[in-house]
Formats: C-alpha cells, sequence, structure tokens
C-alpha cells in the first residue's frame, strides 16, 4: 500500500473538518480532473465514476474517466458508461487527480497518478487517509452515497441519468440491501434516487437478470466444488475452468454469494485461479465475521461483510491458508465440525 504523500498541500489537506466543501474548493478552482476507482470495477466503482463526472460537467469542468480493467457488461447500460475508456497510464495536465474507493495508487493498477493532486473518496472499512486530500466514512452505504452528498453540497442537478448510476452504487453495494451497512438512511437515499428519475426495476433486471452463458457455466463448475464446515462454505474454479467455460473476470463476480446465501453458513470464501499461480479470493459475511479484517491481514481489504484479496498459489495452499485465518473467526466452528 502506498504510504501518506507528504508536503504542504497534503499537511493542509490531510484531514478537513468539512470534506466536501474541502473538495469542492478544488473541484472550483481548477478546470480539467481525471476521475477512477480500483481495477476490476464493480458497481459502485462505475457507478460513481459516472456520477462524478456528471457533477463536474455541470460545474462546466473537463473530466477523463479512466479505469485499468474493462466495464463489466452488466454496467454498460449505464448512461454514458461508453465515456470511460481503460487505459494502464495517465497523462496529465490535471488540476487533480479524484480516486474513488482506492487505500493506495496501487489499487487503480493505472500508473502515472503520483504526479497529480490526489482526492481519496472512499467509505472501505480498509480505508485511510493517504492521498492529499482525504474523504473516508466507513458508514456510507457505498462511495456513490458520499458522491450524491458531494453532488448536494454543490447545489448541482441530480439528473435521471446521474440518479441511475447512483442508484447502481447503492444497490450493488449493499448487495441488494443485504449487507450490514443497509441502514434507514439507505432506503431514504434510494427513495430520494428514485424520486429523482432513477429506474429501480430496470437496474436491477440489469444487475442481476443478465447473466451471461459462459457465467452460469462457471457457476456450475464452482458449486461442484463447494464445501461446508459448519458454519463456513467456500468454493473455488481452476484456471481451466475458466478456460473450458469461455468466460471472462467479470463471470466471476458475485459467485461467493451463493455460497454465503447458504442456511446457516456466517461466512464464505470463493477462489480464483489466476494463470500466474496467484489466487484472487472475494470473501463474504453475514455480520458476525468481520471479512474485511481478515482480508487486510492477507494484504487486501474492503467492507466488514465484503471483502477480497490475492493469495500466492497454488490453490490448496493459498485455500488452507485462508481457512486457517476464517475457522477461528467463525463463531461455533469448532463445536459443529467437531
Amino acid at each position: 500500500m502506498d504510504t501518506p504523500r507528504t508536503g504542504s498541500a497534503s499537511a493542509m489537506h490531510q484531514a478537513p473538518a468539512h470534506p466536501e466543501e474541502a473538495i469542492l474548493q478544488v473541484l472550483r478552482a481548477g478546470e480539467r480532473f481525471l476521475v477512477c476507482s480500483h481495477s476490476r470495477p464493480d458497481g459502485d466503482a462505475v457507478g460513481s465514476i459516472l456520477a462524478m463526472g456528471m457533477l463536474l460537467q455541470q460545474m462546466g469542468k473537463h473530466a477523463d474517466l479512466v479505469t485499468a480493467d474493462r466495464i463489466p457488461a452488466i454496467y454498460r447500460s449505464l448512461p454514458q458508461a461508453d465515456s470511460i475508456r481503460t487505459a494502464l497510464r495517465v497523462h496529465g495536465p490535471y488540476d487533480a487527480a479524484i480516486l474513488l474507493e482506492c487505500d493506495g495508487f496501487g489499487r487503480t493498477r493505472l500508473r502515472g497518478l503520483d504526479a497529480f493532486f490526489v482526492i481519496n473518496i472512499d467509505h472501505h472499512a480498509s480505508g485511510r487517509a493517504w492521498a492529499d486530500l482525504n474523504w473516508i466514512d466507513r458508514d456510507a452505504s457505498s462511495v456513490g452515497e458520499l458522491v450524491y452528498r458531494l453532488v448536494k453540497a454543490a447545489g448541482a442537478t441530480v439528473t435521471p441519468e446521474m440518479a441511475t448510476c447512483l442508484y447502481t452504487t447503492v444497490l450493488t453495494d449493499t448487495g441488494g440491501f443485504c449487507y450490514g451497512s443497509t441502514r434507514a438512511s439507505t432506503f431514504a437515499l434510494a427513495k430520494e434516487l428514485v424520486e429523482a428519475g432513477a429506474n429501480p426495476i430496470r437496474v436491477a433486471q440489469d444487475v442481476y437478470f443478465s447473466a451471461t452463458t459462459s457465467k452460469m457455466l462457471l457457476l456450475g463448475a464452482a458449486l461442484g466444488n463447494l464445501h461446508r464446515e459448519g458454519r463456513l462454505a467456500w468454493l473455488w474454479v481452476s484456471h481451466q475452468d475458466m478456460v473450458r467455460t469461455c468466460a471472462a473476470e467479470e463471470d466471476c463476480e458475485g459467485i461467493v454469494n451463493y455460497a454465503v446465501s447458504i442456511a446457516g453458513i456466517e461466512a464464505a470464501a470463493f477462489l480464483r485461479e489466476l494463470p500466474e499461480q496467484r489466487i484472487r479470493l472475494s470473501l463474504r459475511s453475514k455480520g458476525k465475521v468481520n471479512v474485511a479484517a481478515i482480508a487486510e491481514n492477507l494484504g487486501g481489504g474492503g467492507h466488514e461483510n465484503a471483502a477480497g484479496c490475492t493469495l500466492e498459489g497454488p490453490l490448496s495452499r493459498a485455500l488452507e491458508e485462508i481457512l486457517a485465518q476464517l475457522r477461528p473467526s467463525v463463531p461455533g466452528l469448532a463445536v459443529e465440525s467437531g
């Protein structure tokens, strides 16, 4: 992870009392901005990037929206989704780079970001003040919720297009309003976004009812590797499974939820074997296990109910490593599996 940046700008903006206004001061003073999020963007990342871009457009600013990986197919129907370009290096000049839900430059997989003034907006449990200007609210349901607050603070209009993008962030990052970050205020925000023009049925259908055939075949392979031990479940796919089913990386999204959805399960893990003998790990919890803390111990991060990291292979070694971390954390596991 990146160490906190130093210098006069960093010292000035490390912990502003009113982060929305501090960020708006930078946006109002500048003209050109870069907006990006973590690699392998999910619904919160995509929706937040697009909504931030729309805010900057309303403010009369130029915004470049960039991610290191392509946008998953289920989010490509979002308004202005084609304005997000993929790259591995960014070039200025920019008055600031706005990084959404990243705990450092490494999470973006973009080179060249360290040349700019960096605004860090995050809501992950593993979020930290590492940039020049930091806004971290771990109680927010999604980083899209923070973008929404910024839009309101700026006095900008929440258009139907923006509302659609922001509703997507709330829906996906709460796991369809299932995760522990879901509160009364979450439903109040969803109501405001629907009233502003978001179509909740259309968004939900695009997200949950548009799976590819390759994803369903990959899911079958994963479920064939499903194991349960008391209140803990895990499943995996090999690189050969990915090749055989013609699956893309985005087809892995959400597979871990099938394991955690089992009655009586408190925590679940999904492992995907990468070609270079590394293992990508996704963790989920129903609330009694803080999977963000476990992921942080392994060099990753996330939310208390949803987190992830990358482990060294082979698959058998990575599975042993994550089970050793999970078993002591799952309540009643020793009793049930003994």
